[in-house]
């Protein structure tokens, strides 16, 4: 049969993946010009999973927005239409599993190893100036998608296409094309075309094996077809047998394709590992272990050193070897806790970032819960920063942002977290503290803030600052949500600033909703 042919059969095939009813609506909604964000968001929140989910990412370091996300049309409008869809469609594709009984395609390594193409084609394009980023993701993750269709439609022909691809080192596109009659990049564009898709979203399937070959005239499209295609490459260093080739072919095709400088390559690599790490507990896939690419390198120039080498050499070269990289791996520790750190610490202020209190109060409303304990959350704002920005000016501001957090900071205990919440707001959680305990913790901060005098050169400044305090017991509470518990030490903030400001507010629920300590 010829492509077309195996196309049709494909098309016919009733082991054709199917999208789910939400994904597909939302291709035909959004490529209709009079589609609101309104007519988008009631669409998807049809689906309670795939809202829950897109709303889990939404609030991630994923992509670590400053403000709580609490609603699908939030979500719509604060994200884009564009990236919504995107994350949308990437959770409908990550559900579909195999039907067909195949001893070669590993359909669980095949979406881990397409999660780690999208985190790392969004690593690079974030990396080149004005670029459109809203579904590069979406775009990398189904850059394959012709061989998940081909394992579905044509599972025995596909295993003997990757037993010749394993066993001879072969080129998967002419081997496909000899054992089945079209190649899975022809299959994959023309079935997405057949969903519906858009061009953005088309062309990266067709060209992401051959970027050169893509003759059309939008920018967008040639740089997201660029960065997909890096992504593979990318990808063969973190899973293949000759990372190295890979190594200096990425490193060549980045600039040459995206003008990527040195310092740029440099940062993508080192930090592909941990991105793709997160990714796979933000979208629900167990990653197998992920090492950097400076130890996949180091463990593949030791392997070719090893292949000239007699045996007792051999013995040798292994102590020397596992002796250097023990010390490699110390230091490379050391580095790596120096770069988690600077990527939880808010930049101006060195306490931690928004970023680390989402994932920090992940992890004690966790410890609570185990526990049968109380957990207790401040939230802080300086009162009328935005005029003292204007009458002292902004370096005076930031002067004030570092030393109110040093107050802040000495009137705590050890265990306690403060981190800025976004400009000039600030959250403490309190582990193990009742609302009672919290509310006078409050108010030891409002008065040091108070009483505090900030000498800086020749000039002393005063502020004030209101707190809004939220208790919980998530062990015993219906339908508990983090996202809540932030909402009330919101609206308690809200309040004390409402009532005069320089002064601590506490939640209550129903009408009667504040009561000022």
């Amino acid at each position: 049969m010829n492509k077309e042919e195996i196309l049709g059969a494909v098309l016919q095939s009733e082991e054709l993946p199917t999208l789910p009813t939400v994904a597909s609506q939302l291709i035909t909604l959004t490529s209709r010009e009079d589609a609101t964000l309104s007519d988008i968001a009631d669409l998807i929140s049809q689906d309670i999973s795939i809202s829950a989910k897109v709303l889990k990412v939404s609030n991630s370091a994923f992509y670590s927005f400053p403000q709580q996300i609490g609603s699908i049309h939030q979500a719509v409008s604060i994200l884009g239409t564009n990236a919504v869809r995107s994350l949308v469609l990437s959770f409908s594709f990550l559900s579909i599993k195999s039907r067909a009984k195949s001893s070669q395609f590993n359909f669980e390594q095949f979406w881990q190893r397409s999660l780690s193409r999208a985190v790392s084609a969004k690593l690079i394009l974030e990396k080149v100036k004005n670029a459109d980023t809203e579904e590069i993701f979406i775009s990398s993750l189904l850059q394959n998608l012709g061989e998940l269709i081909f394992a579905r439609t044509y599972p025995e022909k596909y295993d003997q296409v990757l037993a010749k691809i394993q066993e001879d080192d072969l080129d998967i596109i002419e081997t496909e094309e000899t054992i089945i009659g079209a190649n899975h990049c022809y299959v994959g564009f023309e079935v997405a075309k057949n969903w519906g898709f858009p061009e953005v979203l088309l062309f990266p399937i067709m060209y992401h094996h051959s970027p050169e070959e893509y003759e059309g005239k939008d920018n967008k499209i040639r740089q997201t077809i660029s960065a997909v295609y890096l992504s593979d490459v990318l990808s063969h260093i973190l899973y293949s047998d000759k990372p190295e080739d890979y190594h200096k072919q990425f490193r060549k095709d980045a600039r040459k394709l995206l003008k990527l400088t040195p310092e740029n390559i440099e940062e993508i690599l080192n930090d592909i590992h941990n991105h793709v790490e997160m990714a796979g507990k933000y979208f629900g896939l167990k990653m197998q272990h992920t090492r950097s690419i400076q130890e996949i390198l180091q463990e593949a120039n030791i392997r070719l050193s090893l292949l000239n080498l007699n045996y007792d050499q051999m013995n040798k070269q292994l102590i020397k070897t596992k002796i250097e990289l023990e010390k490699l791996t110390d230091e490379l520790e050391k580095k790596n806790r120096i770069l988690d750190n600077l990527a939880n610490i808010d930049g101006l202020t060195e306490v931690f970032n928004h970023r680390y209190f989402q994932n920090d109060l992940d992890q004690e409303i966790n410890r609570a819960e185990r526990h049968d304990n109380n957990l207790s959350l401040i939230l802080s704002d300086i009162d009328h920063f935005k005029n003292f920005n204007d009458q002292y000016g902004h370096q005076a501001g930031d002067f004030i942002l570092k030393e109110f957090c040093k107050v802040l900071k000495e009137n705590l205990r050890k265990y306690d977290m403060l981190a800025r919440y976004g400009g000039e707001e600030f959250v403490i959680i309190l582990p193990e503290t009742e609302e009672s305990e919290a509310l006078i913790v409050a108010e030891k901060l409002r008065e040091a803030i108070e009483d505090a005098i900030f000498e800086d050169n020749n000039e002393t400044y005063r502020v004030t600052c209101s707190f809004g305090v939220a208790s919980c017991r998530p062990a015993i509470e219906d339908n508990f949500s983090k996202n809540d518990l932030i909402s009330k030490a919101d609206n308690a903030l809200y309040s004390a600033k409402e009532a005069g400001r320089n002064r601590v507010a506490r939640y209550a629920p129903k009408k009667k909703w504040f009561d000022f300590s």
